[in-house]
């Protein structure tokens, strides 16, 4: 969400419906009955006096539990990673990077932790400092699901040893949840892991661990966010409901 979509009024301040209904929710008369039926909250309480007046910037605004992020001068973006291309916005070997998949965008971007060079997938983008910093701190990672292809053919004892937990060189690891999801070819299996931790290369290294080495990795989402319906190389913005989920992920 931009700053030019509601024009503040003299004390800076925004008529709560108004914003409501120009940020997408609903029409600015669908807003007003949400709002009188206690469906909105701002910082924490039921707002339904229709006249009420918040700041756009700093209100923790929510309709039906869902956050509403601020108004912001801050893009958000998810970006379809392809392999080959480099985690990193330039690359002293002259390899494919980030910044020549967003060369066309006026803003100065970082990206939210990693992915390697050959693992393809979803990787989020912003000119946001705090929010990238927070996002990439490892107290408020959010689950990442990983599609691999491996070799061998992964059977029920492999799924239960990871869900279990696997005890790696530099420590423990924990998966969320792990499933075969199809076989590949030359006897091969395809597996989807949901894991909470960022350490280096760690899918690679825990399906080595347990005798199936990755041919094909790929990052399908990050929390709420997926990459359903986006190609290689492919740039968009996060919808409000995604932001609105990693804001309260990241805790601002």
């Amino acid at each position: 969400m931009t700053g030019h979509l509601v024009e503040p009024d003299e004390d800076g301040l925004v008529r709560l419906h108004k914003l409501l209904a120009r940020s997408g929710v609903a029409s600015r008369r669908k807003c007003e009955e949400l709002m009188l039926e206690g469906e909105v909250t701002v910082d924490g309480e039921v707002v339904t006096r229709l006249g009420t007046k918040v700041d756009p910037l700093t209100a923790v605004i929510r309709v039906s539990g869902q956050r509403l992020p601020p108004v912001s001068p801050h893009v958000y973006l998810v970006l379809y990673k392809p392999t080959g291309v480099v985690s990193t916005m330039s690359d002293p070997q002259g390899r494919p990077t980030i910044s020549d998949l967003v060369a066309d965008r006026p803003e100065r971007l970082f990206h939210v932790g990693r992915l390697d060079t050959d693992t393809a997938g979803l990787l989020l983008l912003t000119n946001d400092g705090e929010f990238a910093q927070r996002m990439a701190h490892p107290s408020y990672e959010v689950d990442k699901t990983y599609v691999a292809e491996v070799d061998g053919r992964v059977g029920k004892t492999t799924v239960e040893a990871l869900l279990a937990g696997v005890e790696l060189d530099d420590g423990p690891v924990t998966v969320s949840s792990a499933r075969v999801v199809g076989q590949g070819v030359q006897d091969r299996s395809i597996i989807e892991l949901v894991i909470h931790e960022g350490r280096n290369r760690i899918v690679r290294r825990l399906l080595d661990h347990l005798g199936h080495p990755v041919r094909k990795l790929t990052r399908i989402a990050i929390g709420p966010i997926q990459l359903t319906g986006m190609k290689p190389g492919e740039l968009r913005d996060l919808t409000n409901d995604e932001l609105g989920a990693l804001l309260d992920a990241a805790k601002l």
